[in-house]
């Protein structure tokens, strides 16, 4: 990964060598972290962060469902994000704010270790590949299914959670995939490891309900607002694994992802095997936002 200058620690802006915690956190153990994943964007108008207030409101949320008190208020750790960007130079950046357990317990019970508060940012281009956005990727449905309900909160963007994601993942490049795509306890269609999915058919547009153990992510929102705002249908709904090989388009959301096409599932051909109609017009809305800065949902913080 491309290394910056600075990563913010604890409310110090520290060198990037300098940023260790020790091998007995407790999060080295147990995975217990909470974490955001955030673009900032160089627009026409300037530097800007994507859905900044949302990003910082779910990572409080997340570790409240953790039992996490971070030390810090929004306000402070939406500063320290935009003095981290600027320490970096950065126009253009992707930033991790990351929560977790530190030093003071080592037993299941956290409640002894310390609480520790990150920020980094990095240069990060194309999640899923070059020109991806265009000719979309190759996908298959994972042997692994996301955890049931109950088990684990897939509400909370946790550290822990993301085991599973790294399985699906993981077994996806194993067999030359992009992504994989996890159905939940019931067999219906979930998400990607690490963004939501889209269906459309007939010019309908279906995704998961948010109850499906999915982490219900900002671009998620932003595209179903979009398509909204352009007279198309949208539906939160269950999805059979079958429906993805008779679709007529797909495509996944998140914020590293953005709006990526998909032209196969399982060796399916999807569509033409390109992005679609659709999908391109739901791709310019929202990259035009995030590259002119002309933003009417207010979606976007000026640094």
């Amino acid at each position: 990964m491309n290394k910056s200058a600075k990563i913010w620690m604890n409310g110090e802006l520290i060198d990037w060598i300098d940023a260790k915690i020790h091998i007995l956190s407790h999060v080295v153990h147990y995975g217990s972290s909470t974490f955001e994943g955030i673009r900032c964007y160089d627009t026409l108008k300037g530097s800007a962060v994507l859905f900044l207030d949302e990003h910082i409101k779910r990572l409080r949320d997340s570790s409240k469902i953790y039992r996490i008190e971070i030390p810090y208020s929004e306000k402070e750790l939406k500063e320290a994000i935009i003095a981290t960007i600027q320490a970096n130079n950065f126009k253009v950046c992707y930033i991790r704010p990351l929560v977790y357990r530190g030093q003071g317990a080592l037993g299941v019970n956290p409640h002894r270790a310390s609480i520790e508060v990150a920020i980094a940012t990095w240069e990060w281009g194309t999640y899923l590949g070059e020109d991806v956005l265009e000719t979309g990727v190759d996908v298959r449905v994972s042997s692994w299914t996301r955890p049931a309900p109950n088990t684990l909160p897939s509400w909370a963007k946790a550290g822990g959670n993301y085991l599973n994601s790294q399985l699906i993942k993981m077994e996806a490049l194993m067999d030359d995939y992009a992504e994989g795509l996890a159905l939940d306890v019931n067999g219906y269609v979930s998400e990607g490891s690490g963004e939501n999915i889209f269906v459309i058919r007939d010019g309908i547009i279906y995704t998961p309900m948010s109850g499906q153990s999915i982490l219900p992510g900002f671009t998620r929102h932003a595209v179903m607002h979009i398509a909204k705002q352009q007279g198309y249908e949208v539906r939160e709904t269950l999805i059979p694994r079958e429906a993805l090989y008779v679709a007529d388009e797909v495509f996944l959301t998140g914020t590293a992802a953005e709006i990526t096409p998909v032209r196969s599932i399982d060796k399916y051909p999807i569509g033409n095997e390109k992005r679609g109609p659709i999908t391109e017009a739901l791709q310019n809305e929202y990259l035009k936002i995030v590259q002119t800065g002309e933003d009417p949902y207010n979606w976007l913080t000026f640094l």
